[in-house]
């Protein structure tokens, strides 16, 4: 019987649990350049482990497997696989959800589990020692083996120590399984245990991914400054940073204080403005108004009655002042009169 004709066999004879329909490889994948394979990720395997399941060890073995679970189910280095329809899959928790992995990178102690550990094993399993593990160079071809040359040599006393078992997930089962983006930080607290494999290693960074993308961006520790200008610091507080600045680093050179950007001071000061706009006065007048005529005084008396003592002397004015004066003009002005009349 050809290889296809094994294949097809082999997915008869497979049981199906409560109904699911068993899928193959997945039809589109990406592709991962560090490791060079295939990998699809929350691929549906239709399988339902409703609760978690009893894992036994295989002696010898860094892997347990589940008696219990109607599939080929296994747990190594932190990680479940399962071995279904011709395909390795990998999950974090026990019932998914699954990714699909290449052969080219399935760790070596998955490879190397005996052909009496699987529960469903395929067709062409069965001729081969039930105490010796698959014979998957035969299976995968020269290139495959050619690829992963020793993989089935190994010392079984430098085996490393199992992983620790999830117990912490018997806790969610049934309505109670987490999401998703639930299930790297669960994980994180309750379960420390990081995997040696690439494989695993790299399966823990992808759901981490995961649990950040379905995260809002406020919780990713992002968050966009506001659109505006930034309010510089008083002097004091400055001065403040600068001296606990100094007091953590002793050794690190003084910061230096920054220019304060001065501001441009306007070309004319506002009095120069007002100087410089105000209104020329308005022009004088070509030629000035005529000085008032001044006050005739009087004649003095020249018989020097009623002058007091000195005033004939030069400065000296007459008694009686200006009143007395305008009396004598009055009496000759009448004595002039009264000779017209005659």
């Amino acid at each position: 019987m050809n290889r296809l004709g094994r294949f097809v066999l082999g997915l008869a004879t497979v049981p199906l649990l409560g109904g699911c329909v068993a899928v193959g490889y997945p039809d589109s994948a990406p592709m991962y350049p560090e490791y060079g394979v295939v990998r699809s990720s929350n691929v549906s395997i239709g399988i339902n482990v409703p609760v978690y399941p009893s894992l036994v060890r295989i002696p010898g073995y860094p892997v347990y497997y589940a008696p219990g679970v109607a599939t080929n189910y296994f747990f190594y280095d932190g990680v479940y696989w399962v071995f279904r329809d011709d395909g390795w899959y990998q999950s974090t928790w026990y019932n998914g959800p699954w990714v699909y992995v290449s052969p080219n990178v399935v760790p070596l102690y998955i490879l190397r589990i005996p052909v009496r550990y699987y529960r469903y094993p395929p067709a062409y399993f069965r001729s081969w020692h039930p105490d010796a593990p698959p014979r998957w160079g035969e299976h995968w071809g020269p290139q495959w083996e050619q690829h992963r040359h020793g993989w089935d040599k190994w010392n079984r006393s430098a085996a490393p120590a199992p992983a620790p078992l999830p117990h912490y997930q018997r806790e969610y089962s049934g309505s109670k399984y987490p999401r998703l983006e639930q299930q790297p930080k669960l994980r994180a607290e309750r379960y420390r245990y990081q995997p040696q494999d690439r494989a695993g290693r790299q399966l823990y960074q992808e759901r981490e991914r995961e649990q950040m993308r379905a995260q809002p961006p406020a919780q990713r520790g992002y968050v966009p400054e506001p659109q505006q200008q930034r309010i510089q610091p008083m002097p004091q507080e400055r001065n403040q940073r600068q001296m606990e600045h100094q007091r953590s680093y002793p050794s690190a050179p003084m910061m230096q204080q920054q220019p304060q950007p001065q501001q441009m001071q306007p070309r004319y000061q506002p009095q120069q403005m007002q100087q410089r706009y105000q209104l020329q006065p308005q022009i004088q007048p070509r030629y000035q108004p005529q000085p008032q005529p001044q006050q005739i005084q009087p004649r003095q008396d020249s018989s020097g009655l009623g002058q007091q003592p000195g005033a004939g002397q030069l400065g000296g004015a007459p008694q009686g002042g200006i009143q007395g004066g305008q009396g004598a003009a009055q009496r000759d002005y009448r004595q002039q009169g009264q000779r017209q009349d005659r």
